[in-house]
């Protein structure tokens, strides 16, 4: 929605035309305004809402793109950290155990340690933790290995 002090009709119809959903133009009611954002709400489809609304509290995987988005922010991960997180995203609430990790994500999982894994684990937790603090959605499962929760959706 364009909201500007701009009113010719050449404005109009290039605010519409670069893919505005409506065109305000200064002096306008409060009260317009309002039932102008609701009318265009209204146009959305529900599943468009509820995506919209995963954007805050969920993780968002771009295979095409090797990337993962958490609360709509995409995250800096190293190559193992990608890994791990999709591995552990494609099967959220299954405990992984390191050794599994390890198996699904390192080429050759006898060259390194399994505390690697945590190490790469601790590097996740302080990346998502940055970009919400309140929540920490890797669980620890103290002697068997990792978890992770939260909704997941693919781009």
């Amino acid at each position: 929605m364009f909201l500007t002090a701009r009113s010719a009709e050449v404005d109009r119809i290039v605010g519409l035309e670069i893919g505005g959903d409506d065109y305000v133009s200064k002096p306008f009611s409060p009260r317009e305004l309002a039932a102008r954002v609701k009318a265009i709400l209204r146009r959305i489809p529900s599943a468009d809402r509820v995506a919209a609304a995963c954007l805050d509290d969920c993780f968002a995987i771009d295979t095409v793109r090797a990337r993962i988005s958490y609360c709509g922010q995409v995250l800096a991960l190293t190559r193992y950290e990608y890994l791990i997180l999709t591995t552990m995203l494609a099967q959220p609430e299954r405990v992984f155990s390191r050794g599994q990790l390890m198996d699904q994500v390192w080429p050759e999982p006898d060259g390194s340690l399994e505390r690697a894994v945590d190490t790469h684990i601790k590097s996740l937790r302080a990346k998502l933790r940055a970009v919400s603090p309140e929540r920490d959605p890797i669980t620890t499962h103290r002697g068997i290995g990792y978890s992770i929760t939260g909704p997941v959706r693919a781009l």
